[in-house]
């Protein structure tokens, strides 16, 4: 079995692009299945399931969900593996574009759409900067002096990536997205496996459910602006 990490911030079209991707994988007898990983709401399972496409969806609640994905992650594989998965996707969402959710020997993929903004790849964190793939999308409703430069401002947050550009709603360009998934390396197991970057730092008086504001109550991993 593959195990593939998609992340990406929300609404950017990761699972449009899981679908095309499956959907072009199914259509050369490979099987895949999905995990979907969220905060409060998600209805992959419905998405999904019209294509009866197995998926199983996590909402992290109050917890942050890179630190949600990593203690749900080996449960996960251990899942696809018992159903006979040729592939396994994962979906997070970058919510504060600080997630990491990438692990090392294990293919990882980050979605970003034209729309964002020029300056949104400086702003993205290890899901963008560790990826080996970066998938843009919406590139064909901007002009094509925006998608080069949005394209180039990309290379410049991960120079060693595989750029490719994915219409989520027609598929195009989702066959070269097939090809490199299909060169993955196979994971049966991702224990003792290490994440790429380190996840967001925690442990504070407001993880643990704190909601007076004041000084007297700011307890533990705390960062402070200079006035």
């Amino acid at each position: 079995m593959k195990l593939i990490t998609f992340s990406g911030p929300p609404s950017s079209g990761k699972t449009s692009v899981v679908l095309k991707l499956i959907n072009e994988l199914a259509s050369k007898g490979k099987s895949a299945g999905v995990i979907k990983f969220d905060c409060l709401y998600a209805n992959e399972a419905e998405l999904f399931g019209k294509y009866d496409i197995p998926v199983k969806v996590g909402l992290s609640g109050g917890l942050c969900p890179d630190h949600f994905f990593v203690t749900n992650i080996q449960e996960g594989v251990e899942w696809g593996a018992n159903e006979g998965f040729d592939f396994l996707f994962t979906e997070s969402a970058g919510l504060c574009n600080r997630c990491s959710p990438h692990i090392k020997n294990v293919l990882a993929i980050c979605v970003i759409d034209n729309l964002m903004g020029m300056d949104t790849p400086r702003k993205i964190g290890p899901m963008l900067r560790m990826a080996d793939v970066v998938v843009i999308t919406k590139y064909d409703i901007v002009s094509q002096a925006e998608r080069e430069v949005f394209a180039f401002r990309v290379m410049q947050a991960n120079p060693k990536a595989r750029l490719l550009f994915i219409n989520g709603i027609s598929g195009q360009g989702v066959f070269e997205l097939s090809r490199l998934v299909s060169e993955a390396p196979d994971t049966w197991t991702v224990t003792d496996h290490r994440l790429r970057f380190s996840m967001p730092a925690a442990l504070c008086s407001y993880c643990l459910g704190e909601t007076l504001i004041g000084s007297e109550y700011e307890v533990g991993n705390l960062k402070k602006i200079k006035y």
